[in-house]
């Protein structure tokens, strides 16, 4: 089977502009986004879109492959987009808007995509809100749980699911409690070295020593470092209650 090239960003741009024309004739504007975008796509790499419609019975995004390159498409309205602008915001993970912040705008209402853009980037310039007690105390639990997992005796494909549940958990952790965005999969290393090159370093070394060479420490005195701020470990005292109406 032959290997697509990636498109490079003007080329992106095009099949974009096809799309829009032939596929959402009547939206007002779109972000294409994405890697390739940036200039850092690779041959699977696929073109991100952000359509805004003047109104939509409701959101939905699609997935296809338009001139052999994959694309994700997110479709809304303003509506539908400001509630998930806000639900990614109060998560901690701007992924659409990053979209919008970082995508180039093409469509019949550009005043409006740049205006929204704007709104945007404001919103991730300010940073995301801090993280809630309850959200804290259920990372602290977390953590605390697993890294006492690793302290165990365990057979490698154990340790190794451990690691893969501990490591975003822990990322959040280090990203949020240090007032910075968060994210997921390739998004959380590329965080921690943004932001602080020292501890995405800690992180890619901690981590190695536990998938490929069976060793916890690393990463036990990474967690139990990240936890100390936040009051360290939590276990005692720990307590969650079920909404009421949660019975059968």
């Amino acid at each position: 089977m032959s290997v697509r090239p990636c498109p490079s960003p003007s080329e992106a741009l095009t099949i974009a502009g096809a799309i829009v024309r032939e596929r959402y004739p009547s939206a007002c504007f779109a972000f294409v986004a994405g890697s390739i975008m940036r200039g850092e796509g690779t041959n699977l790499s696929d073109i991100d879109l952000v359509i805004v419609f003047d109104a939509l019975e409701a959101a939905r995004r699609e997935s296809f492959t338009s001139r052999g390159v994959p694309v994700e498409a997110f479709i809304h309205d303003p509506g539908t987009l400001a509630w998930f602008v806000n639900d990614d915001a109060a998560r901690g993970r701007p992924s659409i808007l990053n979209m919008i912040a970082e995508g180039h705008a093409i469509g019949r209402a550009l005043d409006r995509a740049e205006t929204l853009r704007e709104s945007v980037s404001i919103r991730l310039r300010a940073g995301p809100p801090a993280l809630m007690q309850a959200e804290l105390d259920a990372l602290r639990y977390e953590i605390t749980d697993a890294v006492d997992d690793l302290r165990g005796e365990r057979n490698a494909p154990e340790r190794l699911a451990i690691g893969i549940m501990l490591y975003p958990k822990l990322a959040e952790l280090a990203l949020r409690g240090r007032g910075h965005w968060s994210g997921a999969g390739k998004w959380v290393p590329r965080l921690l070295a943004k932001n602080d090159q020292a501890l995405g370093d800690r992180f890619d070394t901690a981590f190695r020593a536990l998938f490929e060479a069976g060793q916890p420490g690393p990463v036990i005195a990474l967690a139990e470092s990240e936890l100390a701020p936040h009051g360290g470990r939590l276990f005692d005292g720990d307590r969650r209650t079920a909404p009421a109406n949660w019975r059968a």
